[in-house]
Parts: C-alpha cells; sequence; structure tokens
C-alpha cells in the first residue's frame, strides 16, 4: 500500500514540474506586465525601492563571500 502511495506522488511531482517548467518557457511581455502589477498591488509603490535595496545588498555579500572564499581556497593550495 505504501509502495503505491510513493509511485503516486513521485508521478504527481513528475507531473507538476513538467507544467512548471513549460510555465516558464511560456512567459511573454503580457504576462511580465500582469506580474509587475500585481508586485505593485501587493507591495505598494514605496515598499518597492527598499526591496530592491535588500536583494542588491544580499546579492553584494553573496558574491563577497564568494570571493573570500575562493581566496582561501587558492591560499590553502599555496601552502
Amino acid at each position: 500500500m505504501l509502495e503505491c502511495f510513493y509511485i503516486f506522488l513521485f508521478t504527481l511531482v513528475e507531473k507538476i514540474t513538467m507544467i512548471l517548467s513549460n510555465l516558464f518557457l511560456a512567459i511573454g511581455p503580457g504576462q511580465i506586465a500582469i506580474i509587475v502589477v500585481l508586485v505593485l498591488l501587493f507591495f505598494g509603490g514605496k515598499k518597492i525601492p527598499e526591496l530592491m535595496k535588500g536583494l542588491g545588498s544580499g546579492i553584494k555579500e553573496f558574491k563577497k563571500g564568494v570571493k573570500e572564499e575562493d581566496s582561501i581556497e587558492e591560499s590553502k593550495k599555496e601552502e
């Protein structure tokens, strides 16, 4: 009985993955405009600059961490 559930779950996840991958390939300018309007309505015009600032600082910190890790690995290889 449990095996049937696992098979059902696996096929369900496989179908959902296929639908989502096809959905992301089908995004056009109209869908992007709808998404932008929904984001504006959901967050409001004042929150979006704050969100983008947070996203930018997060990306900056990630890049900084990657550079630090690379420099540590290079120094270990030299020793």
